[in-house]
């Protein structure tokens, strides 16, 4: 499913010193990894997150969980499982009274209902005060390289397999994207027995069509007729979205998917509202600064990808990589919530919102949005069934919303596998880190296990790290690699290239 000449190039930054941590404000406890994806093939970046790394921007890091002070464990949803507890119904209520009616919340009710929001880069990782290199990818030539160990465990290649190469293509810009029609993706299957009310609700879907076909943009999560529950089944969370808004509302919402691409119309279009949006909700929900939320840590945090979009004949008709989901109120944007697609699952990246909004609690509301997009996206693209919701925090209270969306998955730091929350919880009140697999004997399937096979890019050339020791005589950097190949295992190590001076 890769692009062909696809690659991912990193530089790895180690993580020895500590920063502050915007969760505890410990100023020197928090510790994480780091390095410059200076671009990743979606495949590369799904595997890493599942080993716990995690982008802002083109940063991709990983904390040290056993040392940091707040560790953070990546959460995945099941979203082809997940049902609406009471508080998201509440929501999704909340918002369908406002479209149709104005309806605002009163009391209790008007307030964000106690949600937490991320806040950027200076919670989770602290980016390094260097300059990245400027590489070339057409400059790139790559060997012809055997993409597993042989037999022989002798990690050294021949001189013969060093000395065969071959240039790579140029990768100079993101690869084209296959462009949707607007509202494809809907279920055209009805129920045998069709009520009046649905009738309606396919006549509003029709006229929602045709309004994307003259607005612009990518529709997501249109609006099928809903089929009636079978009896004792739960109402699906799409129902809850689409539920009894009026042909003629008060309010009109439209979200709409934009890749992250200044050669978009769509993206240039909204560029500018999206950058005062953001603006205005870092300075009235976390207090920053003019500077710190103009337009250039705009386009560096939530415009700046590495993420090389790739298209798949069984992948989503929008194609994988990195996307602004804009929520559209009357006219003007209110939300964006930035995500990435990638082959297993819709990452959350950064989600930010107009605070005269926030009584309609637009960061729960955009997690339910995007939990029915991964459900849509996944009947086009079957494996493409997780939603990923970033980093869960036990030890901070306010941050352990993230486990409200059930059934959820904590990954564990150790074996890089799965366990569902409710067994991580009892750990984790006893110790803010913990090995979270019950099996003590059980390892890291990716571990490392042959230094001389981790791909690095030195001087223009793709080469085993076996083969850059022997040119290099004398070198000295073999923990460091040793100590980026654990961190993204041997699988990842085989095909990131690792840019060595």
């Amino acid at each position: 499913m890769a692009a062909g000449t696809s690659f991912s190039v990193v530089e790895y930054f180690g993580g020895d010193d500590g920063h502050r941590c915007g969760y505890c404000k410990n100023a020197t406890g928090n510790f994480s990894h780091g390095m410059w994806a200076h671009s990743m093939t979606v495949q590369d970046y799904q595997d890493l997150i599942d080993r716990g790394w995690r982008r802002s921007g083109k940063y991709v890091y990983k904390p040290v969980m056993n040392k940091t002070c707040c560790p953070q464990y990546t959460i995945r949803c099941h979203a082809l499982n997940f049902r609406p507890s009471k508080t998201h119904k509440k929501i999704l209520k909340k918002m369908t009274k406002f479209l149709s009616k104005g309806e605002k919340p009163a009391g209790d009710d008007a307030g964000c209902d106690g949600e937490q929001m991320d806040s950027m880069i200076e919670e989770g990782a602290e980016v390094p005060l260097v300059e990245p290199v400027n590489i070339m990818h057409s400059q790139v030539e790559r060997p012809i390289i055997p993409s597993s160990p042989e037999k022989d465990s002798d990690s050294k290649p021949s001189t013969s397999e060093t000395s065969r190469e071959e240039t790579v293509s140029p990768s100079a810009g993101k690869n084209p994207r296959l462009t949707p029609k607007p509202g494809v993706g809907a279920d055209p299957s009805k129920p045998p027995c069709r009520k009046a009310k649905d009738i309606r609700k396919e006549r509003r879907l029709q006229k929602e069509q045709q309004k994307q076909q003259d607005g612009g943009g990518t529709a997501t999560n249109p609006k099928p007729p809903p089929a009636t529950p079978a009896s004792g089944q739960p109402k699906p969370l799409e129902e809850f979205i689409n539920d009894s808004v009026p042909d003629d509302p008060l309010h009109r919402l439209e979200v709409r998917l934009v890749p992250v691409s200044f050669e978009d119309p769509d993206f240039l279009a909204s560029y500018k509202q999206s950058v005062e949006l953001f603006a205005r909700y870092q300075m009235a929900i976390h207090d920053d600064e003019p500077f710190e939320c103009d337009e250039n840590q705009f386009k560096r945090f939530l415009c700046d990808s590495p993420l090389e979009a790739e298209t798949s004949p069984d992948g989503p008709d929008m194609g994988y990589g990195s996307f602004h989901q804009q929520y559209w109120l009357d006219g003007r944007i209110v939300a964006v919530g930035v995500i990435d697609i990638l082959p297993n699952c819709v990452s959350s990246v950064y989600l930010y919102y107009h605070p005269d909004f926030a009584f309609l609690s637009l960061g729960s509301y955009s997690a339910l949005r995007e939990i029915a997009f991964t459900r849509h996206l996944q009947k086009q693209s079957p494996k493409l069934s997780y939603y990923y919701l970033g980093f869960y925090i036990h030890s901070c209270p306010k941050m352990r919303y993230k486990g409200q969306y059930l059934p959820s998955d904590l990954l564990c730091p150790e074996t890089y596998t799965w366990v569902p929350i409710e067994k991580c919880v009892p750990r984790l009140e006893t110790s803010v880190y913990s090995r979270l697999h019950e099996d003590t004997q059980a390892g890291d399937a990716c571990a490392l296990k042959d230094l001389g096979r981790v791909l690095v890019l030195h001087k223009r050339t793709v080469m085993p790290y076996a083969a850059y020791s022997r040119k290099r005589k004398g070198c000295t950097d073999e923990k460091e690699v040793e100590q980026y190949a654990g961190l993204v295992g041997q699988t990842c190590a085989e095909r990131i290239l690792l840019y060595r001076s």
